[in-house]
């Protein structure tokens, strides 16, 4: 039997005090790609949100990495957030540390001991995203594609079971979207399930994968079609 990483039932996903999508029923199996698509303000970064625990599962049953969202205790949510990658449209970056201290301050933040072993696990992800010769550059130094494949790297430090990405080619021309899009091929290969946020359909087109999309408050499934 398939492991999913991602399971919601009769899930209503509120933004502030007002419910953007209801009757939300999907799950994503391990190892799968998946795309979010949408207008703005339809709920995309909401349920993205929601699955990572920074807003309430106020309505409905969910897992994402076998931790239920329903009342998740506040103590757990840094539990859960260790196995998931997220990556963000808008980088997030701390613009006065280098690219390495970026990263070592989320090994540290995550628990991680053993300098040695905190380098090299820098050093892995960096070389994973292409950027190995980047480490004591400055991100201001940086240009939108290499900021991204940081955040990426960033993201896969924990080694995640599912990457929740935000948008991540939004700021970045088309060729340099392409190479995030390989790279997230090269990580979803190697067994990390991803779920994409994106409003570039012609993404969807030279990649095609499974699409949600949320329209009219309710999630439509295109595997249920």
């Amino acid at each position: 039997m398939t492991e999913n990483v991602i399971e919601l039932h009769d899930a209503t996903i509120m933004q502030e005090e007002q419910a953007v999508l209801q009757g939300v029923t999907f799950s994503l199996e391990k190892g799968a790609f998946c795309y979010l698509v949408g207008r703005t303000g339809s709920g995309k970064s909401s349920l993205l949100k929601t699955l990572y625990a920074d807003l309430p599962l106020q309505s409905g049953m969910g897992t994402v990495a076998g931790f239920p969202l329903a009342k998740l205790p506040a103590s757990k949510v840094p539990y859960l957030r260790r196995r998931l990658g997220i990556v963000f449209q808008d980088f997030q970056l701390l613009s006065d540390r280098t690219v390495a201290e970026n990263l070592m301050f989320v090994l540290n933040a995550t628990g991680w001991k053993g300098k040695a072993q905190k380098q090299q696990r820098v050093s892995d992800v960096l070389t994973q995203v292409g950027l190995n010769g980047a480490a004591n550059r400055m991100p201001h130094r940086l240009s939108g594609g290499e900021q991204q494949r940081v955040v990426i790297a960033r993201a896969m430090l924990n080694e995640p079971v599912l990457l929740l990405a935000d948008e991540p080619t939004g700021n970045l021309d088309p060729d340099v979207s392409d190479s995030i899009m390989r790279l997230f091929a090269e990580i979803n290969n190697a067994g990390t399930a991803i779920l994409m946020a994106t409003h570039n359909f012609q993404l969807l087109e030279k990649y095609p994968h499974r699409v949600l999309t949320c329209k009219d408050g309710a999630l439509l499934d295109s595997a249920r079609v």
